[in-house]
């Protein structure tokens, strides 16, 4: 298999040295990268990726015959134009989520992959980077819970206001709040109730917490179901300093013969380190060390790439979780002091 060739655009999140990396060690090369101006998570991607070169224009790594895959973590209101442009380029994407901040930038992506024949993939880091969710799904796989009926997901998150662009208080720039985090949690409903479509009973969003920032929505919720089961899903801002993570992100799976229980970043319980699976069935209670679990997104994308296949995860299945979190969002009740906005 020829060795598969990347390009960077759109250094504006972090998440953006775990989708590099994540192609690194699956034996990619980065040709380069570039952004707009001179966002926060600069400094951080010039100390991680040492030796990758900047350009001065994107049409450089877009023009290039030899790069196969463009990495995007923009702004999320410029994702969908970023994305449009790469494939139209001849380049498959991966694109940190949210995907796309409009049901309208979801038809043109739609409307452009079926066109172009390229891949647009969002790297659900709550997913795809944590090896507790691996070993969760090692254990559906092999039945240990039957059949899985509901997935609660908690997605707190801190607010590190002084690390914060403007860009992250404005509801048209990052999408709101269900848009951006609850996409994780609605990727994991469909995926671990093995459901490829579902509807939105209810959601909400509301800020508590920030009266001065009236843009920034610190809470939300959704309450989905299926023909497979139903998902409840919470997401905030509100982690309090004094955990040693950036959120007590959970994830509870619960089967008609059992229930897993991930607690993917921190275990208040006092054990050390991350992803912790915790499994109750019939003839076990369980727990696993997932940390050593070997994540695999990176390289069946870079296999899919070049085989263009659907390994990693299925076109379907991505658009679908975007189009559900922007619906989600689009009518979800307005509580707290947004309430009458």
């Amino acid at each position: 298999m020829a060795q598969l060739s990347v390009g960077v655009i759109g250094v504006d999140h972090r998440h953006i040295y775990g989708q590099l990396q994540g192609m690194l060690d699956a034996g990619a090369t980065c040709k380069g990268w570039w952004t707009d101006g001179e966002p926060q998570p600069v400094a951080g991607f010039l100390k991680r990726f040492p030796h990758v070169p900047r350009v001065a224009d994107r049409r450089a790594l877009l023009d290039d015959p030899e790069i196969d895959l463009i990495l995007i973590a923009d702004i999320p209101a410029r994702r969908a134009e970023r994305a449009i442009e790469a494939m139209q380029a001849g380049k498959d994407v991966m694109t940190d989520k949210p995907g796309c901040t409009t049901l309208d930038q979801l038809e043109a992506i739609r409307r452009t992959v079926a066109e172009t024949g390229r891949i647009w993939s969002i790297d659900f880091s709550e997913r795809f980077e944590v090896p507790a969710v691996q070993k969760a799904a090692e254990l559906v796989a092999e039945g240990a819970v039957g059949q899985v009926v509901q997935t609660v997901g908690l997605g707190p998150h801190r607010l590190n206001r002084h690390l914060r662009p403007d860009w992250f208080f404005v509801e048209d720039q990052y999408g709101g709040i269900i848009c951006d985090i609850a996409s994780h949690q609605i990727d994991q409903f469909l995926f671990f109730t093995g459901s490829d479509d579902a509807q939105i009973v209810a959601s909400a969003v509301g800020n508590f917490a920030n009266p001065d920032d009236p843009g920034l929505q610190d809470f939300g919720e959704i309450l989905l179901r299926s023909d497979k089961g139903t998902g409840y899903i919470r997401v905030d801002w509100y982690t309090p300093d004094a955990l040693p993570s950036w959120g007590d992100g959970r994830l509870v799976i619960l089967g008609t013969e059992g229930t897993i229980e991930l607690r993917k970043y921190v275990d208040l319980c006092g054990r050390e380190g991350t992803d912790h699976v915790y499994l109750v069935n019939g003839e076990r209670c369980e727990y696993f060390d997932a940390s050593g679990e070997r994540l695999t997104y990176f390289e069946r994308l870079a296999a899919d790439v070049q085989n263009r296949t659907e390994t990693a995860m299925t076109q379907t299945h991505c658009l679908k979780v975007m189009e559900l979190a922007l619906k989600a969002q689009a009518q979800a009740a307005r509580i707290g002091k947004l309430k009458g906005t």
